[in-house]
């Protein structure tokens, strides 16, 4: 793992994936862990490495393969940029390795924090992540549960945060950048199968190859079990939180000659989820639903479908100071909660059927052209299409809209439909500078637009810097004014005055309902890394502070786990990260640690979803917003010994907010979490190896709330995983 300044695009993230487009790519399940701080590997060897196919005609194409995954990188920049790369050989060094989700990787980077259903927080962001993958926007999801890609299909992921540079844009919080394998580098393949505790069970496989100048990479696995969302009450297992899902990724490539090629992907991500119960409950809200008072909730059978299907493809040429890639992109997302419509009236006042589907298409081109040797030239633009649709038929009880009592025990249906259109349009130019050998500054300038609900759009200047003081100390820093839209695939455009009268809206209720606006933010960074002992140990400390206006967060506000965004007037975050890396022979150890603070004050959209106590709080002050978290931790080890690797991490959280007096007044109580894992390889005929694991997650059985079911846009209580026993063969050939 590595806490790069990203001083030039030649280095960090690039410096790492010129070594594995060279071939010394380390076959899934028997890599090591570990980066160094430009992110390349710093660990110790691992035990089998992947045979490199590089002889007689293969050659020529593997050399024009690592020219070009290095020009495509370099047609990114992070100059200024805060940069933290895990490659492969660190994820499969984790206990869970490439069994576990891409969520669970990140968490070993520093100030990001869990959430429920598996969400992420990145400096103290609700949901300002950008997934890229090859260096391509994909198109954000509605899917909550589902997580549409897996680490078995990266070679290394990159998580960007800090004042970006102009090309990075739409979603600021993190940049989450990653490089899949390819079939010509990662020849051959493995099958494995995982389980244990809770009914796991996941097969998997991985297999890539090349015809002449075509390669293609294919991976899949299924994953069934008992707990498929944090548990509402702690027990073990959940009662009632089967989960059923299945991934698959495909990547293609044609190398055309030794300057273009051609790339086709195409993923799929089909979850099914049960909505897990809390035990022992009853109604609390006094409703009668055809001579029904009582429901335990033991009984609730609630149940949520997500989908996603995405497909890229992408044109790269390079030759002498031009470098450019266009790509094409689809995907269609769809999330189906299905209701308990007796209980779910009983315990909320309605019963609410949602679907809601996303399909977005878009475009988009980054240039680099090397002017002199002084100054590189960087300039692209994205365009993206939405078309959504939000279908519901929702239950409801009529009360009297002045007393609140309810005036019939017989359900009235509602529907309420809509759809809607999205574009989104942007462009930047941006100039990297090498003032002197040790200072580069980039600066550029950058311009969004979006209409969807509600238009905005934002020039937004940015300035970054790179000093290299000395050979082992490096700062960085910069400004950045970020403008961000709303996640327009998350609103719903439900008509308030369908619902009053009824239960599901009681008296006193705020009926209006502002679509969300865009957010715009000033942003400043500054970071030194220190590197010692030979480049052994590498320390870091980063700070940064935003200033927002119309900031944009995400609460669930109904029993549909369906995300609805909402803004506050005013944002300010803020905080410091301290990172620190050693690595010697065949052992690294990590370690990360993060303060923030984060508030909002006055909502001004959305507003039908609070209290009028709530908002009339909080339009006079400012509040922690309820995904802050305070202080927060992780860290790991790995260390090879007689040809078995053991590796152990943690993380640690002081709490998200949760609501005592007033709205998120107080914390959870902080927590641990500590897994361990042990891997080794026996090696068999030939090149094959059979590689065997054995994982615990949660060893000490700590029990812990991530969420109190109490804040801001908080609708349940959630519990961390419980301790889990797990083992694993794989089979690579």
């Amino acid at each position: 793992m590595s806490n790069s300044c990203a001083a030039a695009a030649t280095r960090g993230v690039a410096g790492s994936l010129v070594l594995l487009a060279c071939g010394l790519l380390i076959e899934p399940e028997a890599r090591a862990a570990g980066a160094d701080a430009d992110g390349a590997s710093a660990a110790a060897p691992a035990t089998e490495a992947r045979a490199s196919s590089t002889e007689g005609s293969l050659a020529p194409i593997v050399v024009t393969a690592q020219r070009l995954n290095e020009a495509r990188l370099g047609i990114e920049t992070q100059t200024g940029a805060s940069t933290y790369t895990i490659d492969n050989q660190a994820i499969v060094a984790q206990p869970g390795g490439g069994n576990q989700s891409l969520n669970q990787v990140l968490l070993q980077a520093p100030d990001v924090v869990q959430d429920s259903f598996g969400q992420l927080h990145v400096r103290g962001d609700h949901n300002g992540i950008q997934y890229r993958l090859n260096g391509v926007i994909l198109p954000e999801g509605i899917t909550v549960f589902s997580q549409s890609l897996s680490p078995r299909l990266v070679s290394s992921v990159s998580l960007i945060t800090g004042a970006l540079p102009a090309e990075y844009g739409l979603r600021t919080a993190g940049i989450i950048d990653m490089t899949s394998n390819s079939g010509l580098l990662q020849s051959g393949g493995y099958v494995s199968v995982y389980a244990g505790s809770y009914g796991l069970v996941q097969p998997a496989f991985e297999y890539g190859g090349r015809s002449g100048n075509f390669s293609y990479y294919l991976t899949g696995d299924y994953k069934e079990s008992a707990v498929g969302i944090d548990s509402p009450d702690g027990t073990s297992p959940p009662l009632h939180d089967h989960t059923r899902q299945a991934h698959a990724f495909a990547y293609l490539e044609q190398i055309l000659d030794e300057s273009n090629r051609l790339s086709l992907i195409f993923g799929l991500s089909d979850g099914k989820y049960q909505i897990p119960n809390q035990r022992g409950l009853q109604p609390t809200l006094g409703y009668d639903v055809n001579g029904v008072t009582q429901y335990l909730s033991d009984n609730l059978d609630e149940n949520q479908r997500e989908l996603t299907e995405y497909g890229i493809v992408s044109w790269q040429h390079s030759a002498g100071p031009l470098d450019f890639v266009t790509s094409l992109a689809a995907r269609y997302t769809s999330l189906h909660f299905s209701p308990d419509y007796l209980g779910d009236l009983l315990y909320n006042g309605i019963g609410q059927d949602a679907f809601k589907d996303d399909t977005a298409v878009s475009w988009q081109t980054d240039i680099s052209y090397k002017l002199s040797a002084a100054h590189t030239l960087r300039a692209g633009f994205y365009l993206q299409h939405d078309d959504s649709e939000s279908i519901t038929s929702s239950q409801v009880l009529p009360i009297d809209p002045v007393t609140g009592r309810q005036t019939s025990n017989i359900p009235v249906i509602i529907p309420d439909n809509g759809s809607q259109a999205q574009e989104i349009e942007s462009g930047y130019l941006q100039d990297e500078w090498l003032i002197a050998e040790p200072l580069t500054l980039n600066y550029g300038l950058r311009f969004d637009h979006y209409s969807a609900y509600s238009n905005g759009s934002l020039w937004q200047p940015r300035i970054n810097f790179v000093w290299q003081v000395f050979a082992d100390t490096t700062v960085h820093g910069g400004y950045s004014r970020y403008f961000v839209p709303p996640p327009f695939e998350l609103i719903a455009g439900t008509t308030i005055d369908k619902f009053i009268g009824y239960s599901a809206l009681p008296p006193g209720s705020i009926t209006r309902d502002t679509p969300p606006f865009g957010e715009q933010a000033n942003y400043y960074d500054l970071g030194v890394q220190q590197k010692l002992l030979d480049n052994k140990l590498t320390l870091g400390v980063d700070s940064f502070y935003e200033q927002a206006q119309h900031l944009i967060d995400e609460g669930q506000f109904g029993a549909p786990i369906i995300l609805t965004p909402f803004n506050y007037r005013w944002g300010l975050i803020g905080g410091v990260e301290l990172t620190a890396n050693y690595t010697v022979s065949n052992f690294s150890v990590y370690g990360n640690l993060s303060f923030q603070a984060a508030h909002g004050k006055r909502w001004e959209s959305a507003e039908f979803n609070f209290t009028q106590a709530d908002f009339a709080y909080v339009y006079d002050n400012y509040i922690h917003l309820d995904h802050e978290g305070r202080v927060a931790a992780s860290g790991g080890a790995s260390y090879s010994w007689l040809g078995t690797r053991f590796s152990a991490d943690f993380i640690f959280g002081t709490g998200l907010r949760e609501s005592i007096v007033y709205p998120n007044d107080s914390h959870t109580p902080s927590y641990t979490q500590v897994n361990l894992g042990a891997n080794h390889d026996f090696h068999l005929s030939g090149s094959q190896v059979l590689s065997a694991r054995f994982d615990v997650i949660n060893l000490f059985d700590k029990i812990y709330q991530i969420r109190s079911g109490s804040g801001v846009g908080v609708f349940a209580p959630q519990y961390g995983p419980r301790r889990g026993l797990y083992a694993g063969l794989a089979w690579q050939f």
